[in-house]
Order: C-alpha cells, then structure tokens, then sequence
C-alpha cells in the first residue's frame, strides 16, 4: 500500500525524452535495459517512444555519446550471456 500524503512526480526535459527514445532505437538494446539505466519505468519510455512517431517528442538532431551507446550494448551482451549461464546451470 503506498505511503499517505502528496506524490511525487518527476518532469523530465524534452531533450532527456528525446535522449532516452534514441538509446532504445539502438540495434541490441531493448526498453527495458534502457529504462533501467535511466531509472525510468519501462512504461515511460514506451510512452516517449510513441509521443515520437506521432512527432510530439522531437529526435532528430538529438547526438548519443558514443561511450554511452556502447556501454548499453556491452551491458546487454554481459546480461543475455549471464541469463544464458543460469539456464544451462539450472539444467
């Protein structure tokens, strides 16, 4: 049950919007892993995602850091081999 009292809500910029759209269209990287690294829920950037093909959200012109984008797919590379490691240790 959630605490009583007032909610707290985040704004983000549209410019952080735009970021995190851009870093889940990257090939390897899925929402999710995205989100997480952001501390976003999932839900959020799904949303993002779909305020940007409808155009509300701007991501042309929005340049990743190339370390950031790099790390994401290291990131998601070290988590599929891991996943993979506890399915074969499981059998």
């Amino acid at each position: 049950m959630p605490a009583p009292g007032p909610r707290t809500t985040y704004r983000y910029s549209d410019h952080f919007k735009a970021t995190a759209v851009r870093l889940s269209e990257l090939s390897g990287v899925s929402v999710r892993d995205v989100a997480e690294s952001l501390y976003i829920h999932p839900f959020m950037l799904s949303r993002w995602r779909k305020l940007a093909r409808e155009g509300v959200i701007v991501t042309k012109g929005i340049e990743l850091d190339k370390t950031v984008a790099a790390e994401l797919k290291a990131l998601r590379e070290v988590k599929r081999k891991y996943e993979r490691l506890q399915v074969e240790h499981d059998l």
